[in-house]
């Protein structure tokens, strides 16, 4: 009777196997992408993977490593690295703002370029959903958004 012992999964092994094909990367997209208070408009094309942002490449407009990296995520998640050429232009905000504004321009980008096989993964990585944090506003009274001088009860 040990012989008829099985392992028992709720897939078959066929489906587990079974993924869609890549198709092949010849679709342009372009999406907007907003953080605090820059605004990103980033344009893929089916290329070599160079990245141009407002004119200059990205390791000049971006010198620090780490927003490259956040910028570059959504490829490295996807297996795209090197596939696309983006065009990005960016106004407003920061370097971490504006970092932060190009991952979601390209991450919706490839939302839109194939939407069956990119989303899943960029959704459950978070790469879709917008940050709404921004800075709050001062208030009346108060010398910042939350501090105040200091309270004298006599």
């Amino acid at each position: 009777m040990t012989e008829d012992v099985q392992n028992y999964s709720t897939e078959t092994p066929a489906e587990a196997e079974v993924e869609a094909p890549r198709p092949v990367v010849s679709v342009p997209g372009a999406a907007v992408g907003r953080r605090k208070q820059a605004i990103a408009r980033a344009r893929l094309n089916p290329g070599s993977g160079a990245f141009t942002v407002n004119g200059r490449p990205l390791e000049e407009y971006f010198p620090n490593k780490l927003h490259q990296q956040l910028i570059t995520d959504p490829f490295t998640l996807l297996g795209l690295s090197g596939s696309y050429d983006v065009i990005a232009r960016i106004n407003g905000g920061g370097p971490s703002g504006q970092a932060g504004a190009l991952r979601l321009a390209i991450a919706r980008a490839l939302n839109e370029i194939d939407r069956d096989n990119n989303r899943p993964a960029l959704k459950k990585a978070g790469f879709l959903t917008r940050d709404a944090r921004v800075i709050e506003r001062k208030k009346a009274g108060l010398k910042k958004a939350r501090k105040a001088s200091q309270f004298s009860k006599r």
